[in-house]
């Protein structure tokens, strides 16, 4: 159990004993400067555009997966076909532009997307605005994952792509977004991973040399490794009842219970790849994570 016990340290390192938010001031104040370009497709937010494909088919892949599990080959050969995401009740937090909040509402979920920046939301609302098709299925709040956690809320499935690098008390960002999940619900979270290989890429490459995301976005001491959020799930630190099993290795979770995938990225095509299950090395840089909430806590 050594590993548990490593990362017990590593999430008391993340968290802070003197906040009870985890909204990072200096980071909302940066991506509000940056609200205008969320819609411009070859600006500062391009590789998320790119991205965005990439994020929903994994979204899509594990609900059908767990959907195909659930009805024990009853409709197997319908789960692929099936909209999922159609009348659940979605949340979208640190939604920004609302790049993900869209595509989830184009695909028939209730999608509620909050952020912790006045700006990003007023832009996301406004582009929403321009598809009346939107305007039952998608509403956007200006708050924060704790906000909403005092409010009692829950939802079936709840997002947060490339936020948890920017917040400031990631061990309660996480116990916050795990609260929002209603039982037997759906976690998904994307990030970078805390490697040399990502700091060459997302910082030195991406900011420094080639100058296509703005200097200062990421911070590379508060990227989060996929093992490390598998190891959290598994805490009874952090969870009566965890998640993932205890002794399962972090880096192959039960597939009903966690996975991560790597997501690479192509420059000769400008898209985004999912690596396969297993991939060595794909995790290294960009990832994303789901995890789902047990039916009992």
């Amino acid at each position: 159990m050594q590993p548990l016990r490593n990362v017990r340290h590593l999430w008391r390192r993340f968290a802070s004993t003197t906040t009870t938010s985890s909204v990072n001031a200096a980071e909302i104040n940066h991506f509000s400067r940056l609200s205008s370009q969320w819609w411009d497709e070859r600006g500062e937010f391009a590789f998320l555009h790119q991205m965005n494909p990439t994020r929903m088919s994994f979204i899509r892949s594990k609900l059908t997966e767990v959907a195909r599990e659930e009805e024990e080959g009853n409709y197997a050969s319908d789960a692929s076909r099936r909209p999922l995401l159609r009348g659940l009740n979605v949340l979208d937090v640190g939604c920004g532009g609302g790049l993900l909040s869209e595509s989830l509402a184009r695909s028939g979920a209730n999608t509620h997307a909050v952020d912790a920046s006045e700006d990003n939301i007023r832009i996301a609302t406004l582009h929403a605005m321009g598809d009346p098709a939107l305007s039952n299925r998608l509403s956007y709040e200006h708050t924060s994952a704790e906000d909403l956690v005092a409010q009692g809320k829950q939802y079936d499935v709840v997002c947060s792509m490339e936020v948890l690098e920017h917040v400031d008390n990631p061990s309660l960002f996480l116990k916050s977004l795990a609260s929002l999940v209603k039982p037997s619900g759906h976690l998904f979270v994307s990030s970078i991973s805390r490697t040399p290989l990502a700091y060459f890429l997302t910082i030195a490459m991406a900011e420094h040399i080639l100058r296509r995301v703005s200097t200062g976005t990421h911070s590379w001491s508060k990227f989060v490794k996929p093992t490390e959020l598998v190891e959290f799930f598994q805490s009874q630190d952090n969870f009566q009842t965890p998640w993932i099993s205890s002794n399962a290795p972090s880096d192959s979770p039960p597939r009903l219970q966690a996975e991560y995938r790597g997501m690479i990225y192509n420059p000769l095509t400008s898209s985004w790849v999912l690596a396969p299950r297993g991939a060595w090395g794909a995790s290294d840089c960009n990832y994303i994570f789901w995890a789902r909430k047990p039916a009992k806590e």
